[in-house]
């Protein structure tokens, strides 16, 4: 019995070790993560280690044997649905849970099927140690006497638990200096410090974010001034105000990338209407998607604002009371009625209350549309009747107007009802990718109808009709599947590449009839306001903006993801590595080095401008 006694402060011990390996497979399992060395591999290994010896340590303080054994199964039961809730976000998004996502509670209702979707049958595994801890607590309980641990014991437990944590920091300092300080990237931080301790320190940047806003002042503007300034990038004189007083319609479409245009799959064309439209319009073809955890709030919030999303969360949910100094708002000052057109519940994204920030005059949400099952699929409305309907609200509204219409039907599970099949599966592994094409071209179809129908209520002629993808619709997930289609391994320079989306410029009477031009600027969803104020007649030299005009013959052939990662017109750098464009393969770092400082300044003003509601403070005068 003596013996058994001392199992008592095994008991912590045992809880530690099983969901420490659990937390390790899971991460070589369910999770991408990039191992580039040994020393990586033993970071990874033990990061999670010292956080569980800590947190089941506690149990050591308990008086009874019934108080500890609760503590052990509850404490492991809660870490395991944080490991899993991990593992289930990451599946769709492939990324890491955040606090800010976790408060976004408005949206859990809305994912509906495709949530499900990544959820499997097998998934009861990741909780399987915690019913070994339960037999193994009530077989201590029964077999063994319980005795209090000594302070001497728990001192040496928690000694032992503080050192693994300073090894771990130790060796992901000298793996990754200034590890901390670079937060653009989860990966890097679950990598180094582990799940449980990169949300600990997720919970650390919260509350740092949430006081920045309490000591921001105006004087913080002055270095962001003088950054944005330096990035200016004058129009091109003769397109400067070439759309002036025209209606503007912008499209978000949903989930599309640019690797679908001019392709096909088993021989059938993908999108017909849309490689008609590349010679129809300036069409930009090194143009990528910039969004985080936001995805489609988030390339809205780059389309009006040209500032970065931020790195944890939506802007459209964690700061949606800022002030902005918009697309919307200025379009509004020069007379445009302004209006946002989505057939989805109003409150989706915290969009009923962002869409007042952002100063639109009117938001046409689900309550607008007429919406029955027989036009339903998925997420919501088709998009076929959601032109439809949308145009006869264009119809009514005064004029000049600038709207923006936002899709719904490719959007993952990418499901659709037979009739509206036009092309057949993809045949790979991967269902999500299969289905993918058939619901990018009804959306293309879609679009094709949506044209006609502005040319058949007197609209085309007088607007200009820009469209870009959102975000990927294939995640880093589907790799082999994505590999199989473009008949090559997905590296992550492949993958970076992957991250281009589709914008089209397309104006009546300047770009159709085959006048229009393909542009192969490295660009992104940064760029989108500066160019559209410009091509309306509205500069932008005094607006706070971290894009450049995409005509103008200044603008610099760089862009920066949400992670840290950025693209120039011959490296890219992604995952910690530089690969040149021209072999696809790895090189120096020294290559990609100039770039660093200026992709991090670019996010850490841009952070600082919305974390401290600095618009507030500043005045611009047109």
């Amino acid at each position: 019995m003596s013996k058994l006694k001392k199992a008592n402060i095994l008991l912590p011990v045992i809880a530690a070790f099983l969901l420490w390996i659990k937390t390790y497979i899971v991460y070589k399992t369910s999770f991408s993560i990039t191992i580039e060395n040994f020393m990586q591999e033993i970071i990874l290994f033990i990061n999670p280690i010292s956080f569980l010896l800590f947190v089941f340590g506690l149990s050591l303080f308990f008086k009874t044997e019934k108080g500890k054994a609760r503590y052990i199964i509850l404490t492991s039961l809660i870490l395991s649905f944080i490991l899993y809730a991990n593992v289930a976000f990451y599946r769709f998004f492939t990324d890491f849970l955040t606090l800010p996502v976790l408060f976004q509670t408005n949206n859990f209702a809305d994912l509906g099927d495709s949530a499900a979707t990544e959820i499997h049958w097998y998934d009861f595994l990741y909780f399987l140690d915690v019913v070994i801890l339960y037999f193994l607590t009530r077989y201590y309980r029964k077999h063994a006497e319980f005795a209090p641990v000594k302070k001497s014991s728990r001192r040496a437990y928690f000694l032992i638990s503080a050192a693994v944590l300073f090894l771990n920091i130790g060796l992901a300092e000298a793996e990754r200096p200034q590890l901390l300080t670079r937060t653009f990237d989860r990966e890097m931080l679950v990598k180094n410090l582990g799940t449980y301790n990169y949300h600990l320190y997720d919970i650390f940047l919260q509350s740092k974010s949430s006081a920045q806003r309490a000591m921001a002042d105006g004087s913080q503007l002055v270095d962001i001034e003088n950054h944005v300034n330096a990035k200016y990038a004058k129009p091109d004189p003769e397109m400067f105000g070439i759309a002036e007083d025209r209606n503007l319609i912008v499209v978000t479409l949903e989930s599309l990338q640019n690797f679908v245009i001019n392709n096909e799959m088993n021989g059938e064309t993908i999108t017909p209407f849309l490689n008609e439209l590349v010679d129809d319009s300036y069409y930009f073809d090194q143009f990528y998607h910039q969004t985080g955890q936001g995805k489609t709030s988030d390339s809205e919030f780059l389309l009006e604002n040209s500032l970065y999303p931020l790195g944890r969360g939506a802007v459209f949910f964690t700061h949606s009371g800022n002030k902005l100094n918009s697309l919307a708002e200025k379009l509004g000052d020069k007379g445009y009625y302004t209006s946002t057109m989505h057939a989805n519940n109003k409150s989706f994204w915290n969009r009923d209350i962002m869409y007042e920030a952002i100063g639109y005059d009117y938001y046409y949400s689900a309550q607008d549309y007429d919406i029955t099952p027989e036009i339903s699929v998925g997420w919501g409305m088709k998009d076929i009747p959601f032109f439809e309907q949308s145009v006869d609200l264009m119809s009514t509204m005064e004029q000049p107007f600038y709207t923006k219409m936002i899709t719904l039907t490719n959007h993952h599970p990418f499901k659709l009802d037979e009739e509206d099949k036009f092309i057949d599966e993809f045949d790979s592994k991967s269902g999500t990718l299969n289905r993918y094409f058939q619901t990018v071209r009804y959306m293309d179809e879609a679009l094709r109808q949506f044209f006609q129908e502005l040319k058949d209520e007197g609209l085309y002629d007088n607007s200009i009709i820009v469209m870009y993808g959102d975000h990927y619709g294939i995640s880093e997930n589907h790799n082999e599947a994505m590999g199989q289609y473009l008949d090559k391994e997905v590296t992550p320079y492949v993958s970076a590449q992957l991250q281009r989306v589709p914008m089209y410029i397309h104006i009546p009477g300047v770009t159709d009839q085959g006048k229009g031009k393909t542009i192969s600027k490295v660009s992104g969803q940064i760029d989108l306001k500066p160019t559209l104020l410009h091509l309306m007649g509205i500069n932008s030299k005094n607006d706070i903006a971290f894009g450049e005009d995409l005509f103008s013959p200044d603008h610099q052939d760089f862009i920066v993801f949400r992670d840290g990662s950025f693209i120039t017109s011959e490296y890219v750098y992604t995952r910690n590595t530089c690969y040149s464009k021209e072999t696809e393969e790895p090189v120096e770092e020294t290559f990609c080095e100039p770039y660093k400082e200026k992709a991090s300044k670019d996010l850490g003003y841009s952070d600082s401008i919305i974390n401290g509601d600095l618009l507030r403070f500043y005045d611009d005068d047109y």
